[in-house]
């Protein structure tokens, strides 16, 4: 591996560990919930917020994108609480509902963009090989923040403050790594690793890390997409994993 190589995939994988050290812990929070959509719609929401940001031209304008997109994403998980509190018997339903509807509207914004289709790959499968420094000192001090709140605070045990700490956390790596491998960072190693007990954290982290250093390695032997080769080798590590667990016994 060359010198610009290793320039590229550091920073990237660097941007994996981030966005790994928030999602996990919020990813089995998920499945605990039985909320499985609400990252997918935060996500979303916290793009639309970029998309708006980018009509308005403040693209050069870092900080208030990232205001924006925050203010999107914690609307949105202001509306998944509510629906978790007045509609729990469909909430997954009304979920997938608001990603669908707020994928359309950001595909409805755009419409008149020529660089529309560039956009919304960005969005969706996120442009992880090119994170700037800025980004990852941003993304880090952010991470730290959110993992004190979730350790040291009691808003992960209501409804709004999970979905607030959910919001923030998704409104930052949304933009580092897209929408794609925000929902395989919070899913795959929490799914890989529900049969275990004690050691799931430990075991979960590793199917995270070996999905981001296995697939950006592999997506620059190959020339391949690196957000869609991440996510299939993460999801490969995961399935691995779940065998292992049964066959195994792994506790």
């Amino acid at each position: 591996m060359n010198g610009i190589e290793l320039d590229i995939l550091l920073p990237a994988f660097i941007a994996g560990l981030l966005v790994l050290a928030t999602h996990i812990p919020l990813g089995m929070k998920v499945l605990e919930r039985g909320v499985i959509f609400a990252d997918l719609a935060v996500a979303q929401i916290a793009g639309l917020g970029v998309v708006i940001a980018g009509l308005l031209e403040l693209a050069d304008r870092p900080l208030l994108v990232q205001s924006i997109a925050a203010a999107s994403a914690l609307c949105g998980a202001a509306l998944l609480a509510w629906i978790e509190h007045r509609m729990a018997e469909v909430k997954e339903a009304c979920i997938g509902l608001s990603f669908v509807l707020t994928a359309c509207g950001g595909i409805l914004l755009m419409s008149h963009d020529v660089h529309a289709g560039e956009h919304l790959k960005d969005l969706l499968v996120g442009q992880i090989l090119w994170v700037s420094a800025g980004q990852l000192l941003t993304t880090a001090v952010l991470t730290a923040a959110l993992l004190a709140l979730w350790q040291l605070s009691k808003l992960k045990t209501s409804s709004l403050g999970f979905y607030g700490l959910f919001a923030l956390a998704v409104t930052a790596s949304v933009q580092l790594v897209g929408v794609y491998l925000v929902f395989a960072s919070l899913i795959v190693p929490a799914l890989a690793t529900y049969a275990l007990s004690a050691r799931r954290m430990v075991y979960a982290y590793l199917v995270g890390i070996a999905g981001y250093a296995i697939g950006l390695l592999l997506s620059t032997w190959f020339d391949l997409p690196a957000g869609a080769a991440v996510v299939w080798v993460m999801a490969l590590i995961g399935g691995i994993m779940m065998l292992l667990s049964k066959v195994c016994k792994i506790t």
